[in-house]
């Protein structure tokens, strides 16, 4: 079982505008260093366009910003493009475009140049895609069983060449879903089971395995943990800081992902202003009291969840992405996460 103890990391999206110097800075903070999105540079590196040039029937808006399916005319032609490669393996085929994600090239070079045994790259969860990007009539894609199936190979073909390129430079490779829209999952403004939710999920997360990848999943806010503690992801990653309460009310689907060796990324350094009222010693403190509280919640339902089980099981990293934020926000939410780090590390 692969040891993590407390190992740093981020979710990827950044405030910074120039990739100049970012990735060695990330690299030499960070002990699994993480590609960079930089949202705020151009609307081409958001979570919801930086994946979709691949896409079939996808169209590019520009003056508004997004990306959409034009299905009004015949797509057979674009569905045939699409699954060709697909369908001969051509992972080469879904590579992310440097205009769509230099910081992914940027991030390579430094790790080509640095020693170390980690990296990290992330792709939209499908169904946060599915359910953002709409057709030309505000449909939303996951619905459209032909689109959604194409949005989850896309996905799984893309982690796949990522980490085919990580893997030339780093032995080990995490690749995250992000999965902001999971947070809504079972409200009644998502009709999506929670089997469909853990098939489109698990394809994924199985290309990952396929490559040799170690799979994750993010949240951002509070959601069904069982859902996503049911399927097949190795690392699950939650806002700590905020929600770290709701997990204890899990304790049997907890115990069984720890038993098939699940791991837990704790967001638990604040990604916004809070940043500024905390210390590295206060956020280790917080963290290791959310532990107690999940191991007293289970043990008060019958369940036998150990503290010292986490010790190599967990990850840290900032409560969400940090591209919302400012640039000051970020410089010290990366200073707080590599000194929390250091004190979890040392017990």
């Amino acid at each position: 079982m692969t040891k993590f103890n407390f190992l740093t990391t981020h979710v990827g999206s950044v405030p910074y505008l120039a990739i100049n110097g970012l990735t060695e800075k990330l690299n030499s903070l960070l002990d699994v260093p993480a590609w960079p999105q930089l949202s705020q540079r151009s609307f081409r590196e958001s979570m919801y366009v930086q994946y979709s040039h691949t896409l079939p029937a996808i169209q590019e808006d520009a003056k508004q910003e997004k990306v959409y399916f034009e299905t009004s005319k015949d797509i057979s032609e674009a569905l045939e493009n699409f699954y060709t490669p697909l369908l001969t393996d051509n992972v080469d085929a879904f590579a992310l475009h440097p205009n769509y994600a230099p910081g992914f090239f940027a991030m390579l070079d430094t790790l080509q140049k640095t020693e170390g045994e980690w990296a990290k790259g992330q792709v939209t969860g499908p169904i946060s895609f599915g359910l953002t990007v709409t057709d030309q009539d505000l449909r939303a894609s996951l619905y459209n069983d032909i689109l959604a199936d194409t949005i989850v190979k896309n996905m799984a073909m893309n982690a796949r060449w990522q980490i085919r390129q990580l893997k030339s430079v780093r032995q080990n490779v995490i690749i995250f879903l992000d999965e902001p829209y999971m947070a809504a999952f079972g409200s009644a403004f998502i009709s999506l089971s929670r089997e469909q939710a853990i098939a489109y999920l698990d394809e994924v997360f199985d290309a990952i395995h396929a490559e040799g990848g170690i799979a994750g999943i993010h949240c951002c806010a509070n959601t069904d943990w069982g859902v996503l503690l049911g399927t097949h992801v190795d690392i699950l990653n939650l806002d700590a800081y905020g929600f770290i309460e709701n997990l204890a009310l899990y304790p049997t689907e907890l115990r069984e992902y720890l038993d098939r060796g699940g791991n837990v990324c704790w967001g638990i350094v604040p990604n916004n202003e809070h940043i500024f009222n905390e210390t590295p010693q206060g956020l280790a403190e917080r963290l290791r009291n959310g532990i107690s509280l999940i191991v007293e919640k289970a043990a008060a339902r019958g369940v036998t969840i150990k503290a010292d089980e986490f010790s190599n099981r967990s990850l840290i990293a900032p409560a969400c992405g940090l591209g919302s934020t400012s640039i000051e926000v970020a410089d010290r939410v990366f200073e707080v996460l590599a000194e929390t780090g250091k004190i979890l590390k040392s017990g």
